[in-house]
């Protein structure tokens, strides 16, 4: 089949599987002409592992520091008349390029909140691995199924306390209208904190913990994002800034955890970058629109890759971690300097749809967008027919 894209609001319901090989190579290249990271993790299992953040951290991981990778994730394969997720190229892809070069890579593909993928994926750590020494934790998805109660949780992008009102971004036509999101209602924080704070991380750690799969001096690292104030309404004070709370919570339970292993838990706040978790959040396709704007002609603008490179190169192994005044990895740092946010703050006052598309830099978002799922690359023929039937081999 021709595949193109098919959008449908803050999603792509079709993905290439050309292409998102070609998107996961480019990460590689990125990580590999930065050489190999001294004292890096040996073997690394990612939990939320086929797309964004985790699958950057997969690959700065395997070829940064020629680690041995398990990961985790549940998307959906693609058949003879429809394309897979985005996730399941990715990986494929991975595999295909790590078996290349030499490196161990397995995959689970399932419901990583249940119990029967931990202990899946434990048995395969005790009879490939022995242990592992780097656990990422990059989970995002909108509901969960408790693996004791059988409750599901369902999170939610909601302000606390007031209606919250401010610009936004139609990303389908590139207009900038007016956004006004109503307050929490009933449970909708403490099933948000269900969903996406850290009680599922902890789960994972107590598991492979009794196990005896984590070596020592092992370290976990969950993501985070905190932001401008002008997005805290809806993110840092909202139902997902009280989920990112309840994960620092559980950071500092960890540390206590994983003494005995002389191991350490962090939370590493990342940059505003465009991920299929983003796109869905209001107010912050702008925001990030304008912070490409200025940090590329800053010269400090980075992806996902870059990002997760300089976590495990500059932070993680490195012996300087740099933990901000709550104890966080911060690598939203320069995202965050006073002389970026000062000049994203003055677009941002003075942003509209007639004006958009001199201040910010929508052709970045929207091409950040597509490459997500595989579109926009060269060096893809988008125009010939292609299999969507992609097998991953370790999955099947």
């Amino acid at each position: 089949m021709i595949i193109a894209p098919k959008i449908r609001g803050f999603i792509c319901t079709t993905a290439h599987p050309e292409g998102c090989a070609k998107h996961v190579a480019q990460q590689i290249a990125v990580v590999k002409n930065r050489g190999l990271i001294a004292n890096g993790p040996k073997k690394v299992l990612v939990i939320g592992s086929s797309t964004g953040y985790g699958l950057s951290s997969r690959i700065s991981a395997a070829f940064g520091a020629n680690a041995a990778t398990i990961g985790v994730f549940f998307e959906r394969p693609g058949e003879a008349d429809r394309t897979a997720t985005a996730g399941w190229y990715n990986t494929a892809a991975f595999e295909s390029e790590a078996k290349a070069a030499g490196l161990y890579a397995r995959s689970f593909n399932g419901d990583a909140y249940s119990d029967a993928v931990k202990m899946e994926v434990i048995a395969a750590i005790k009879a490939d691995l022995g242990q592992v020494d780097c656990v990422i934790y990059s989970l995002a998805s909108p509901r969960r199924t408790h693996p004791t109660s059988g409750e599901v949780f369902k999170s939610v992008l909601k302000p606390v306390g007031e209606v919250f009102t401010n610009k936004n971004l139609n990303t389908g036509t590139g207009a900038v209208t007016e956004v006004s999101i109503e307050p929490v209602q009933g449970d909708d924080i403490a099933q948000t904190v269900a969903v996406m704070g850290g009680e599922d991380w902890e789960m994972w750690t107590d598991a492979l913990l009794a196990a005896g799969v984590l070596a020592d001096g092992v370290q976990t690292v969950a993501y985070s994002y905190i932001g401008p104030e002008v997005t805290w309404p809806i993110y840092k004070n909202g139902t997902i800034g009280r989920a990112k709370e309840d994960l620092e919570r559980v950071q500092k339970v960890l540390d206590g955890k994983l003494a005995v292993l002389h191991g350490k838990a962090w939370v590493s706040v990342n940059k505003a970058l465009v991920t299929q978790a983003s796109s869905a959040i209001p107010v912050v396709p702008l925001y990030i629109s304008l912070l490409y704007k200025v940090m590329k002609e800053e010269g400090t603008h980075e992806d996902t890759i870059e990002q997760m490179d300089r976590l495990f190169r500059d932070r993680l192994y490195n012996g300087q971690p740099q933990p901000d005044e709550a104890g966080r990895i911060r690598v939203d740092d320069w995202e965050m300097t006073a002389h970026v946010q000062t000049l994203v703050g003055q677009l941002w006052a003075d942003v509209n749809t007639e004006n958009f598309a001199q201040l910010g830099d929508f052709e970045g978002y929207q091409s950040s967008f597509l490459r997500l799922f595989g579109f926009g690359l060269d060096g893809v023929d988008y125009a010939a027919e292609t299999n969507p039937d992609v097998k991953i081999p370790s999955v099947g």
